[in-house]
């Protein structure tokens, strides 16, 4: 792309397990944002925003491409599969800071430079790894946190987890944390920038995603706050949690009381951490002279259920697991209504023709859609879509489920079970109506379009117009749509 001065820059933050209704603009009675919700206040919020396949790499695999998981054909969370596609973005001077987790770890994916930190990965840590791929020599993070701390330096000095709902507060100067780290190298990138060039910036936060390891002072926060308990629902069954809540990595979360609240504690204050370094980043933007001029994106890849009907991480049909921000802001985005909230439903998929289009760039074969128009207009534009279809790989909890604006259906492919949910009036999912005689309609509508979605997929889930239950679930699909 030819230097061009009259194309906005465009600054797209993401960040890992950010569930959508963290946030003080979307009414949570807990969670301090202030730089998100300016950013809110001053552009637009989709608040029906989901992740199709909510974990990290096919939520990343369908930001990245614009495609949906059928089509980019990964179902479920899974390391080792080399990242392959035709068109992912690019454009612009594009430049990632953080996390990327593709195949290899060095895949730039057409960006002109990477600046990569994943977080704690099992898999490239593998002693079998070949070296140049293994994380601690392949991740740009822990090579610097090597050469500033010591050669034995680790996120795992902590004591905490990736996946774990342990939460303690960071042991290093807190210009050492992962969060700031990715804020420092994102602000260095507009100190070094061609001035005379568009930039497209990924900058690709870890955190809320544990270990829940802010520094103190975030913890402090919230230490003597009285916290909004976890949802349940009236469908649950404890025996999970019960089985399995002792487990420092369960995906129940704690059976402790005291536990669930260090976690509630943990994960706010990485997000109020997350959101002031945010903020730093704003200020350089301003500083640097270039808000005006830049257009500005926050997603996540998925969400946290965070104890919610007794279950912890993500890869869920529940909102808490799969409802995700999405914001379009900064001074390069003019909308007609600032502040205003849009009820469409719209997808990761969907970032990618919507930063295409905002920068004036061929929007390649997509099946997302650009969002650019309905967020810039009041009103008057047609609706994204009418529903949308997610599914996780999850072993015995592997399911498929169908979204609208107003409702939720969920089938769990390996057991038959199904759930519908009415979110327009239930919104934390507490009742089940799947057995309702006045939900009976809704039920056969949905199951039907999920019948339609899942017609010609190699699992087998459909045979002679019906949803057949047990077949085994995979991951990767050998073929898309």
């Amino acid at each position: 792309m030819g230097r061009e001065q009259k194309r906005k820059n465009i600054v797209l933050l993401m960040t890992d397990q950010l569930r959508g209704d963290c946030m003080g603009c979307a009414g949570h009675p807990d969670v301090k944002t202030p730089y998100l919700d300016t950013l809110a206040s001053k552009g637009v919020r989709f608040e029906n925003a989901y992740s199709a396949c909510p974990s990290c790499v096919p939520a990343r695999a369908a930001l990245h491409t614009g495609l949906t998981q059928e089509s980019h054909r990964r179902v479920g969370y899974a390391d080792g599969i080399r990242w392959e596609y035709p068109h992912t973005m690019a454009g612009y001077y594009t430049q990632c800071v953080g996390k990327m987790h593709v195949d290899p770890l060095r895949n730039y994916l057409g960006f002109c430079h990477v600046e990569l930190h994943d977080g704690y990965l099992h898999y490239y840590r593998d002693p079998e790894i070949p070296y140049r791929e293994n994380q601690k020599q392949a991740d740009d993070y822990f090579h610097w946190l090597k050469q500033e701390k010591g050669i034995d330096c680790d996120v795992t000095d902590t004591g905490l987890e990736c996946n774990s709902w342990v939460a303690r507060p960071w042991i290093y100067e807190e210009k050492y944390h992962p969060t700031n780290w990715v804020t420092d190298r994102s602000i260095d990138f507009l100190r070094r920038r061609d001035p005379d060039m568009p930039f497209f910036l990924f900058t690709s936060y870890l955190r809320p995603h544990p270990p829940f390891d802010a520094p103190q002072c975030y913890f402090d926060m919230y230490r003597n706050k009285e916290l909004t308990p976890p949802v349940v629902g009236d469908w649950c069954d404890e025996e999970a949690l019960r089985a399995r809540g002792r487990i420092f990595d369960s995906d129940t979360g704690p059976l402790d009381p005291e536990l669930v609240r260090e976690m509630q504690i943990g994960y706010y204050a990485c997000i109020t951490h997350l959101d002031h370094q945010i903020g730093r980043l704003i200020q350089a933007l301003v500083e640097n002279k270039l808000y005006d001029d830049t257009i500005i994106l926050f997603v996540s890849d998925h969400g946290e259920l965070l104890g919610d009907h007794h279950l912890f991480r993500k890869s869920r049909a529940y909102q808490g697991s799969s409802r995700v921000p999405f914001l379009v802001s900064g001074g390069g985005f003019r909308p007609e209504k600032p502040g205003s909230v849009k009820t469409d439903v719209v997808e990761l998929r969907d970032v990618m023709p919507t930063v295409l289009e905002a920068a004036g760039v061929q929007i390649p074969d997509s099946e997302g859609i650009s969002l650019w128009n309905t967020a810039l207009k009041e009103s008057g534009t047609p609706e994204v879509r009418e529903y949308l279809h997610g599914e996780h790989t999850l072993g015995e909890a592997s399911s498929h489920w169908i979204i609208t604006r107003d409702e939720k259906y969920i089938w769990y492919s390996q057991t038959g079970e199904e759930q519908y949910f009415w979110i327009a009036e239930d919104p934390d999912e507490l009742h089940n109506l799947i057995g309702s005689e006045t939900a009976k309609e809704r039920v056969e509508a949905l199951r039907g379009l999920l019948i339609q979605e899942l017609q010609d997929r190699e699992e087998g889930f459909v045979r002679e117009g019906r949803l057949v239950t047990g077949c085994e679930p995979i991951v990767w699909l050998t073929k898309g749509k």
